[in-house]
């Protein structure tokens, strides 16, 4: 549905751009030739701040999608210590810890499993936040009826590290460049087409290979950039990496 989404976004931005290129022509081959002039030095600002833009935006959006991959890796991690460690824990208190921390594992996986359902995946992080609430409350027991003093200090923070990480990776879900500097992203690659098209139009031949090239190489890197920004819901994605949590659940058995 999502992808649906963004190649009926990709297919209308690129319709506009061609449609403004277009205009662009037409516009300039009504003109007087003597109107046009020092309109390059308006379309070159233009330009230049369109690839400051795009600059920007893609690297900002680089840079979260990076931390977006290492918190799954960190979480993964952090799941997997604070199961070892449970081992320091009186025999006792063992079987229901571990059987908390499968259906904990089991829920962080199902959740991302439900993630373009966000009505399911939103019911599915509540069971999390329940199976982390009863993780703390038994293993904070366990620790004070554990005779070895180094428990406290090796368990809780695992267990501290394993749910903020839970709340770090879903924060970081909502985190993304204001919503203003997508709407200038678009306004831009509008008025890039339209000067695009003026200063074709200014030529003798207008090349309708430049023109679709143009509007496709504008598109491709639009969409690139809106992927990029949310990589769980379009053809950049991060899911890949899920493996890991699947790796760590593996473990558990």
């Amino acid at each position: 549905m999502l992808a649906a989404l963004s190649i009926g976004f990709a297919l209308a931005l690129f319709g506009v751009l061609l449609g403004l290129v277009e205009l662009g022509r037409r516009v300039a081959a009504a003109r007087d030739p003597a109107s046009s002039r020092g309109a390059a030095a308006v379309e070159g600002a233009i330009f230049a701040l369109m690839g400051l833009l795009i600059a920007f935006t893609f690297s900002a959006a680089q840079s979260r999608l990076d931390k977006r991959r290492t918190l799954v890796i960190e979480e993964a991690n952090a799941i997997g210590t604070a199961y070892l460690r449970l081992d320091l824990l009186p025999a006792a208190a063992q079987p229901g810890l571990r059987d908390a921390f499968r259906a904990y594992t089991d829920s962080r996986i199902a959740y991302y499993k439900k993630f373009r359902n966000q009505r399911a995946a939103g019911a599915e992080r509540e069971h999390t936040i329940a199976l982390a609430r009863q993780i703390w409350r038994d293993g904070t027991a366990a620790v004070k009826a554990s005779p070895d003093p180094r428990v406290p200090s090796l368990l809780i923070p695992s267990l501290n590290e394993m749910i903020d990480l839970e709340s770090s990776r879903v924060a970081f879900r909502h985190i993304h460049a204001p919503v203003a500097i997508f709407v200038l992203l678009i306004v831009l690659a509008f008025a890039c087409a339209l000067f695009a098209g003026v200063g074709m139009g200014r030529k003798e031949i207008f090349s309708q290979l430049y023109r679709t090239a143009f509007a496709v190489l504008l598109t491709v890197t639009v969409l690139v950039i809106v992927d990029t920004e949310f990589p769980r819901v379009g053809f950049i994605n991060i899911n890949a990496l899920d493996y890991l949590l699947k790796d760590v659940r593996a473990g558990m058995n």
